[in-house]
Parts: structure tokens; sequence; C-alpha cells
């Protein structure tokens, strides 16, 4: 099967690589002709699962991040003792 389109190769803006126990996330932040996007990729024994998160949305998903990190340490043992 081929597109009825050229793609030009993905230009790596900036990338991450984040290791927790077994897990492995990679975050690359890429841009290609259709746009900028966000890549988060979680390796677990060789089995990888993909998101992306287009430029356009990435307020938004860090906002929604810095919530979820405050209700963490809201909801940590012992803040507050």
């Amino acid at each position: 099967m081929s597109d009825d389109y050229p793609r030009s190769p993905d230009k790596i803006l900036a990338s991450e690589k984040v290791v927790s126990g077994r897990k492995i996330f990679f975050l690359d932040f890429k841009e290609n002709s259709r746009g900028r996007v966000l890549k988060i990729t979680e390796d677990v024994n060789g089995r990888r699962d993909t998101i992306m998160v287009p430029d356009e949305a990435l307020d938004d998903f860090y906002d929604a991040l810095g919530r979820i990190l405050d209700a963490d340490d809201a909801a940590a043992p012992g803040d507050g003792d």
C-alpha cells in the first residue's frame, strides 16, 4: 500500500527518556510537513504503545499534568502532619 502524497521525514526538535522500573518512556517533539507533535512512547519489556499529542494541545496537556502533580502532592502521606 502506498500513499498518494510524499511524506517529508520527521525532524526531531527535542527528545527525552524517562526510566521508571521496568518501563521506559520516550518523549520526542517532532516536526514534519503536517506540523509539530509530541510523540510519547512507553516501552515495557519490548512492547511499545504510543500516543501523539498535537502541538496545539500541548499547553492544555501541560496544565493537566500540573493539576495531577498538585493533587499527588496534596494526597501524599505525611503531608500536613
